[in-house]
């Protein structure tokens, strides 16, 4: 699978692998905080020995949760809406009655946290990191003209579907993979190695309210 990426930041043209199984980039550790943001999604019992799928869904609203269209064609759970040409869908799921996800679309530079759940150990997860680059993406769950952020922040194999936080708390965007290097497309001179790779909440912002009805929930952007 293949993703170009149309600017780094330094608006490189870019072309990148996108892993959306196997190991995993930069670090990641225990967190009961990702508890708190996040939840499993399992089809199989996950052992030490890679069997079973599992992956990472995002609370949404009492009704919905959020995660990668990649995880929620193998989840228990129905399938609400897939994104048109993004690797994102809307499940449904119950939630706590309080549950009402707050979005900001982060910019590259920006502090991040990613939370998800560890397909070896079943364990949550989390990481740090910042925003490095926009990428474009085409492979089977992503098409033009969706974007992905690279960052630098760790991802292991079942955080896919996770929540990429900002710093003010608003959810940043989806987790969808990672990508072990992304070279120049021209040059072929790799830019970025190891890079966590996830859907950022501005290209399915409108898809998000057209199928939740949402708006009110968004925080503005960065101008």
């Amino acid at each position: 699978m293949k993703i170009t990426a149309m600017k780094t930041s330094l608006l490189w043209p870019a072309l990148a692998a996108l892993a959306l199984s196997g190991c995993s980039v930069g670090h990641t550790e225990y967190s009961r905080t990702a508890m708190q943001h996040v939840d499993m999604s399992v089809t199989g019992i996950p052992t030490v020995l890679g069997l079973g799928i599992l992956g990472t869904t995002i609370p949404l609203t009492p009704e919905y949760s959020l995660t990668a269209a990649h995880v929620a064609k193998t989840a228990v759970q129905r399938v609400k809406a897939y994104h048109p040409y993004c690797d994102v869908a809307i499940i449904y799921h119950k939630n706590s009655p309080e549950t009402l996800a707050k979005f900001r679309s982060g910019a590259i530079g920006e502090p991040i946290k990613m939370y998800g759940y560890s397909f070896i150990s079943a364990m949550p997860v989390e990481s740090s990191g910042v925003n490095l680059a926009r990428t474009a993406i085409t492979n089977k769950w992503n098409k033009k003209p969706c974007m992905a952020m690279a960052s630098n922040a760790g991802v292991v194999q079942g955080m896919s579907g996770g929540a990429v936080y900002n710093a003010d708390q608003t959810i940043g965007g989806v987790i969808v993979g990672y990508s072990h290097e992304i070279s120049n497309v021209r040059s072929k001179k790799v830019i970025l190695k190891d890079v966590s790779l996830y859907i950022p909440y501005g290209d399915f912002k409108k898809w998000l309210e057209s199928n939740i009805g949402q708006t009110q929930n968004a925080t503005p952007d960065h101008a």
